[in-house]
Order: structure tokens, then sequence, then C-alpha cells
């Protein structure tokens, strides 16, 4: 099944259906990278919202390996959030690399659920601001192993660093891979 996810449903599809179903791992490819709140998933934090980067540890400590690929630093308030999460620092089922030249945006669940789309892991990209000040957004969602099959291959040569070498931004890379 693939289908089509405009705007608001974004956060749905994301964030309610496929961050929660990720038991093994997690895919998270953004170019921008903010201080997103979403739902208290596990629902005992004490607060109806949580910063994503909680959700992200959480995952991390119920042994899901995460990647996460970013086109720039995030801001000052997502970085003290990622501070507070020691797992996230500690843990090698954590794994990040910053990239200038990312621009895709997809999230994939265990090799078995994705979201390729437009959203920017933002709060106005995945819908969780108010009417006014989300984005319009469009991606799709997808357990079509023709589609997250490929899709995977090509995140597993950028992971190993096959772009790398020959990048035209590599001398002012800030993480280069390879």
């Amino acid at each position: 099944m693939t289908k089509l996810i405009l705007n608001e449903d974004t956060y749905a599809c994301v964030m309610r259906e496929l961050v929660p179903a990720a038991r093994r791992f997690l895919w998270l490819v953004t170019a921008d990278l903010k201080d997103l709140y979403v739902e208290d998933p596990e629902g005992i934090r004490g607060s109806e919202f949580v910063p994503f980067v909680s959700v992200i540890a959480g995952k991390v400590r119920d042994g899901v390996e995460v990647r996460l690929v970013h086109a720039k630093e995030p801001g000052p308030r997502f970085r003290e959030d990622f501070d507070r999460n020691e797992e996230l620092i500690q843990s090698d089922a954590f794994e990040r690399v910053l990239c200038p030249r990312m621009h895709m945006k997809c999230v994939i669940a265990d090799g078995k659920l994705a979201y390729v789309g437009s959203a920017n892991l933002t709060g106005a990209g995945m819908g969780a601001k108010g009417a006014k000040r989300r984005n319009f957004e469009a991606g799709m969602f997808t357990d079509d192993p023709e589609i997250i099959g490929p899709l995977m291959d090509y995140l597993d040569s950028f992971w190993i660093g096959d772009f790398c070498q020959t990048c035209a931004l590599r001398e002012v890379c800030p993480d280069p891979i390879a």
C-alpha cells in the first residue's frame, strides 16, 4: 500500500504511526532539524507534549538503532534537549551525520514502512504547528518493498560515504563520512 500524505496528516503518519512502529531500527533523514515537540508516546512524562529528541532517546533505550542525517546544525533549543538525553551521547545505537548537501526528507522504520516527502523534522514541516503556521507539505507513505529497498540501498550508500570522496563541498563539510 502506498498513499499520499498531505499537510497536517504528515504528523499522524510519521509521529503516530511510523516512528512508534520501529522495533529494530529507525532512519531519520531531513534537511532542517528544530526543536519539534510531539505528543508523549508513553504518556508518562507529565506533559502532553515532549521534545521529539526525547522520543528518539526512548527508542534508543528500547534497543532501537537510530540513524539521523541532517543538513545543518540544529538550533540551540534542539541542542539543549539533545544534551539532556545521555543515551544519544553515549549509546552506539544512535548515529548521526551532518551533510550540507542532504535535502531528502524520509523516515524508515525497520525496512518495512517509509515516509518520503517534503516535510522536514520541524513543527511547521510535520504539521505540529497551528493551522495558520504549518507548512504546505506533500509526501508518500508506503510499505512497498520495491520502493523501500532501493531507498534503503541509496541511504546505505550515502551512509558509508560513497558520495564524500567526490563531493564539491568536501572542504567545507563539517562532518565528512569518508
